[in-house]
């Protein structure tokens, strides 16, 4: 039993961090995110969230949603539009993954003897989501400023702005790279970026126009440029340009700025995206042709049955959507 609960943390922890990578889509558009054998996608105004159990069937969650700019008008405005799309989205994967962690804690269950365990709490997550922050903050903001510092102590021209914040991200974009291809060893992890090349390539599907059926879906690539492994590359090079025009020295003030700065970046980076997205075909569009290359470790081909579990998702969110009033329906 308790084996089972620290496997079940262990996962957890694994796919939190992972999930500003796996997360697409903007605010107008449909959108989704791989989990545990599963995916969600969401519309406008609603979700769904599709996972496959051992056996076959499927368990589904969905629910209504308001866009962000329609709560707050802030979030009407560029940048802080971002904040609050990515606010929700990450609030919405968060959701998502406690379901698909509790559909397969369940299907554990069927198979242990003794008691049963109870599901994955809300004081569970949050601590998943505390120790992924921090691990995020410890792997990608201070491990870098620390070795650039140190080789900035041996090594002269590290000590201009320019070429030490310019090291430092290289270091941080190393790590990452290191970070991803480590995972994605991992068979779970790597059937998730299979989840996550069919979330996009129903995407695709969906937008072209097309009928939204397994046979469709699977002509459609795996990259797109509205991911979060893009949304992750464009981050770290708008952090670069940025760190280089903060007047501070020292570790202390530069680890809080690196911090303090995280909200702006991230609201900056969401329009960088959002413009070149809308640009394909253009110069524009080479802004995230990096993170299109990324993608190649964090999706993955995947089978009929994946595709199918992530047009179900969709089927569901549009449904819902329909339901309310909306005009999106699939082709």
């Amino acid at each position: 039993m308790e084996s089972m609960r620290i496997r079940e943390f262990t996962r957890l922890l694994a796919h939190t961090q992972l999930l500003p990578a796996l997360e697409g889509g903007e605010e107008v558009l449909v959108g989704g995110q791989a989990v545990i054998e599963g995916v969600m996608m969401r519309a406008p105004h609603s979700y769904c969230v599709v996972v496959r159990r051992p056996d076959g069937s499927l368990a589904e969650e969905q629910a209504p949603l308001r866009r962000p700019s329609e709560k707050h008008r802030i979030f009407r405005y560029p940048v802080f539009r971002g904040l609050g799309t990515l606010g929700q989205a990450m609030s919405l994967g968060i959701r998502s993954l406690r379901f698909s962690a509790n559909v397969a804690l369940e299907a554990e269950q069927g198979t242990a003897a003794g008691p049963k365990p109870a599901p994955v709490s809300g004081f569970m997550m949050a601590l998943n989501v505390a120790l992924s922050i921090g691990f995020f903050i410890f792997l990608y903001k201070f491990v870098p400023l620390l070795l650039t510092t140190q080789l900035s102590n041996v090594w002269a021209p590290l000590r201009h702005s320019i070429w030490f914040n310019l090291v430092d991200g290289l270091i941080r974009m190393a790590i990452f790279l290191a970070f991803l291809v480590a995972i994605s060893r991992f068979r779970e992890i790597h059937r998730v970026f299979e989840y996550h090349g069919a979330e996009h390539k129903v995407v695709f599907n969906y937008e072209s126009g097309k009928p939204v059926e397994v046979a469709e879906a699977r002509a459609f690539p795996t990259l797109h440029p509205r991911c979060g492994t893009s949304f992750l590359l464009v981050v770290m090079v708008i952090s670069m340009a940025l760190y280089a025009l903060l007047p501070f020295e020292g570790f202390a003030a530069r680890f809080a700025s690196r911090i303090a700065l995280l909200p702006l970046i991230a609201g900056v980076s969401f329009e960088v995206i959002r413009f070149a997205a809308r640009r394909q075909g253009t110069l524009w569009a080479s802004l995230v042709a990096p993170g299109l290359w990324l993608q190649r470790i964090t999706t993955q081909p995947p089978s009929d049955e994946q595709l199918a579990v992530s047009i179900a998702a969709l089927g569901g969110a549009m449904a819902l959507e329909q339901r309310q009033g909306g005009e999106m329906v699939i082709a």
